[in-house]
């Protein structure tokens, strides 16, 4: 495959100049100001699909924002390869945060600045940039798919019934992801498990209106304090969950195990010194790696109520609420455990206040296998482009629709990603390496050329 770093080459200005169109748009699934420009994102996509030799294009309505569907079938002999992503991206704030604009890419320091270069655009689009080079060269290896979504940054809430409604359609032999993201740009590496969710939304209601804390302070429950006192009852002094029943089915690793995936490379002082902290913390017994990979958490991402505004007003708020979020471990439910977070945290309530507890979205947590011919055919492709064998690892982030695959299609999933842990996705200042960007094109041909000859060994 010699011609697939000639093309590359000699076509890598065109490929990122289209992706910073489609960056362009703020496809933010959250926020229904949004709808038009996420339906947007889907119709390019399907212009870029359709300018490829494609048996099929066609962009499926959903309640909620629209699925991209496309596939090339080169015979009925060949193994199939369905390629899964999502085109909507997370809301930007805080914009004053931001470097450059979120929605007006930036090029600098060898990456790009944008909402979404990384998650999951940038990844998405190696994709369909691949499959140009393969198609240049002659028929393809395998039947390819593609099913991209617009809802996974809120849940997938409407993708489940549509795989299960679309079963034969999406009929395949392996599915291939670039959603995660891998050690070091000199030390490549495959996801190997992935952690669950289950995310909550929380309501502490006291008296029927804002009162005046000077008059009220000190006779009434401050809603803002109760919340509080509740949220922080959650953990104890060793970082473990307090929920009744919250470990009892969580998987405990071995010491050969945690051995393995601490092989990985890890500079400790490095890690304090991106993220800005002095040290580290989490729960007793385990590294900060295990911490963010293979032990459950329980952290709140949002917490409001009260006067916010500039200056001073003596308040005592009428509610407080906050956003709560628990990545789950193998053998967890997300609805059990949104069940035992419901019960246990309205118990934590005094009589002085109602507690609202509002389920948002969850998944499960999943573990790949890495004797499985989609594995060795990913982990000899990305030995093929980078020269060395990869890593496979543990991340903590969740993809819920890996567990639903499995469950609905049978079908197990490459999780072959080339982000960085540094690339800022979620937060201000998202980017993307242009070298990452390049190199999964380069590499994701190898993946469907090594897994042609590998099915069904």
């Amino acid at each position: 495959m010699s011609t697939v770093t000639e093309y590359l080459k000699n076509n890598q200005d065109r490929f990122l100049e289209e992706l910073v169109d489609f960056l362009k748009i703020p496809s933010i699934s959250a926020d229904s100001a949004y709808k038009d420009e996420v339906n947007k994102a889907a119709d390019w996509l399907i212009g870029k699909m359709n300018q490829l030799d494609m048996d099929r294009v066609e962009k499926f309505p959903t309640a909620g924002h629209p699925i991209v569907y496309a596939e090339k079938m080169v015979g009925a002999d060949k193994p199939t390869i369905l390629v899964y992503g999502h085109y909507d991206v997370q809301p930007p704030d805080p914009l004053n945060l931001w470097n450059s604009p979120p929605f007006e890419p930036v090029i600098k320091d060898g990456n790009i600045y944008a909402r979404g270069a990384c998650d999951d655009k940038g990844q998405v689009y190696m994709h369909v940039k691949a499959i140009e080079i393969l198609q240049s060269q002659g028929p393809l290896p395998c039947n390819v798919k593609f099913i991209i979504e617009g809802e996974e940054e809120v849940g997938s809430d409407h993708l489940g019934d549509f795989v299960r409604e679309h079963k034969g359609m999406l009929s395949a032999d392996i599915i291939l992801i670039s959603d995660t993201s891998m050690i070091a740009n000199d030390t490549p590496s495959i996801t190997a498990g992935l952690r669950g969710l289950s995310y909550l939304e929380v309501a502490v209601t006291g008296p029927n209106r804002d009162l005046h804390s000077g008059v009220y302070g000190g006779a009434i429950d401050n809603p803002i304090n109760v919340l509080c006192e509740m949220i922080a009852s959650l953990k104890d002094e060793d970082g473990r969950i307090t929920i009744p029943g919250f470990y009892d089915k969580v998987e405990e690793l071995s010491r050969t195990q945690r051995e393995e995936l601490g092989k990985r490379p890890f500079d400790y002082e490095a890690y304090k010194r991106d993220l800005g902290v002095a040290d580290t913390n989490g729960e007793a017994g385990y590294s900060p790696m295990e911490r963010a990979s293979i032990r459950p958490t329980l952290d709140v991402n949002g917490i409001w109520g009260g006067y916010i505004g500039e200056g001073a007003k003596t308040v005592l708020p009428s509610s407080a609420h906050a956003k709560i979020s628990m990545r789950l471990v193998p053998n967890q439910i997300s609805a059990e455990i949104t069940e035992l977070f419901q019960v246990h945290f309205t118990k934590l309530a005094p009589a002085s206040v109602k507690v609202q507890v509002m389920p948002h979205h969850g998944g499960e947590a999943a573990v790949v296998s890495t004797e499985a011919a989609g594995y060795r055919a990913a982990a000899r492709a990305m030995e093929t482009t980078f020269g060395k064998v990869p890593i496979p690892t543990r991340e903590g982030g969740s993809i819920p629709i890996v567990a639903l695959f499995k469950e609905v299609l049978g079908l197990e999933t490459v999780l072959m990603g080339f982000g960085l842990n540094s690339d800022a996705i979620h937060s201000p200042n998202e980017h993307y390496g242009i070298f990452n960007f390049y190199k999964g094109i380069e590499t994701i041909p190898y993946f469907h050329q090594y897994f042609a000859e590998m099915a069904g060994t």
